[in-house]
């Protein structure tokens, strides 16, 4: 008994220490919660007016990130991204990155056909607060050679960032 008792116990600690580790907003200040995955079965229009209200009440600005997991410069991308922390810090601070999915089980036709046409993937639209489209940039600009040049990922980042009060 005393072991079905403990076995109980534990689970349901799990279970809570599982729901409070889910990934909160960028900067952990809100119940916003990433997307951080292409995945086909989301909804992106719902995902994006998530990410807009969260950009409100952040003062970032929304950074939609459209690719997909076949996607092999989606996936450089994120790797530099994840080599590059300041970069991605200085991002995160002044964005709410969303991903949003383009593959052939879901084009996401109809949210993206709101946005000018995409020359290639990963491709970035950059929206203000209040969900304006204020900017498409074509990743494939910010490469050199075989990877993602660093000054002109942050030059980009930093001249479609939000204006400092």
């Amino acid at each position: 008994m005393m072991t079905k008792v403990a076995i109980v116990f534990l689970l349901t600690v799990s279970v809570f220490m599982m729901g409070s580790c889910a990934k909160k907003g960028e900067t952990g200040q809100s119940g916003y919660i990433s997307v951080t995955k292409f995945d086909p079965a989301r909804d992106a229009a719902k995902d994006i007016q998530a990410a807009i209200a969260e950009a409100r009440n952040s003062g970032r600005r929304v950074l939609l990130d459209v690719g997909g997991e076949w996607c092999s410069w989606c996936h450089l991308l994120d790797r530099f991204f994840d080599d590059n922390a300041d970069i991605k810090r200085f991002m995160h601070e002044n964005y709410v990155v969303l991903k949003i999915n383009y593959s052939k089980e879901n084009k996401n036709e109809e949210i993206l056909s709101k946005y000018p046409p995409i020359p290639g993937y990963p491709h970035f639209f950059v929206l203000d607060r209040d969900g304006a489209f204020l900017y498409s940039q074509d990743t494939g600009a910010l490469e050199s050679g075989d990877h993602h040049d660093r000054e002109k990922v942050y030059e980009f980042l930093k001249t479609w960032a939000p204006p400092k009060k």
